[in-house]
């Protein structure tokens, strides 16, 4: 998206990544959320390796991506960003007082409760896949991801979203990380978290934020992307 020169936003993304992290990095969270609340915003592209030396660190400390700015501030962290987004701009926090800290508080639910297990199976059936502790840990996580998942689909019911008929940032969160194990069978287990999974990536906003991040990713990897994988399996 072009940026709005009354308004710059500027947000930062990686170039490149392999093809099972396209649709997965963060920056989507941050994209999303900028789609539902109608701002345009640039893409500064990272080159693999430039997320880690000083001029990015200077934007986030723990040389990761997204980062945000704006007129006023720049932030880390996707869960902060899009709470600065819903804060600043009519859209993603409800006008009543109780229901915006309830909505709130389903975004704290979302990176610090459900996505930790997630990511746990990540780690076991992906990036540490070839490691001997793997397999023998992913009984226990995948125990540890439907007690959640459990608990939160008690919670939702029947409900369309988190806190009832309207779409908040907590519901933007939370759909962003059940993605992650999308397709694995985790989710789909259960019915009602499945539909409100797909509810969520129905929303043009959704759509749109992905289809701009698939498509600004480079297709052919660079050069030195063999060796850099190859230290991030071994965990360097």
């Amino acid at each position: 998206m072009a940026i709005d020169p009354s308004f710059p936003i500027k947000i930062t993304a990686f170039e490149w990544v392999p093809e099972f992290a396209q649709g997965q990095v963060r920056d989507l969270r941050v994209r999303w959320a900028l789609e539902e609340v109608g701002q345009r915003y640039e893409v500064q592209y990272l080159a693999l390796g430039e997320h880690k030396q000083p001029p990015h660190r200077a934007r986030h400390p723990f040389g990761q991506v997204p980062t945000y700015q704006d007129n006023e501030v720049t932030l880390f962290e996707s869960g902060s960003i899009v709470l600065h987004i819903a804060e600043r701009f009519g859209g993603l926090l409800p006008d009543d007082r109780a229901a915006r800290a309830r909505a709130i508080q389903w975004m704290f639910a979302a990176l610090n409760t459900i996505e930790p297990p997630l990511m746990d199976y990540s780690i076991v059936t992906l990036f540490e896949a070839g490691k001997p502790w793997s397999e023998p840990r992913r009984p226990a996580v995948e125990a540890r991801i439907h007690e959640r998942l459990g608990e939160l689909s008690q919670r939702l019911g029947d409900r369309q979203w988190l806190d009832g008929d309207g779409f908040t940032a907590g519901d933007l969160l939370m759909v962003t990380v059940l993605r992650i194990v999308e397709g694995k069978g985790l989710v789909e287990r259960y019915d009602n978290l499945a539909a409100y999974m797909a509810r969520g990536i129905a929303r043009p906003g959704f759509k749109k934020a992905l289809a701009d991040q698939l498509s600004g990713f480079a297709q052919t990897p660079p050069p030195e992307a063999s060796a850099w994988m190859e230290k991030q399996q071994q965990g360097e």
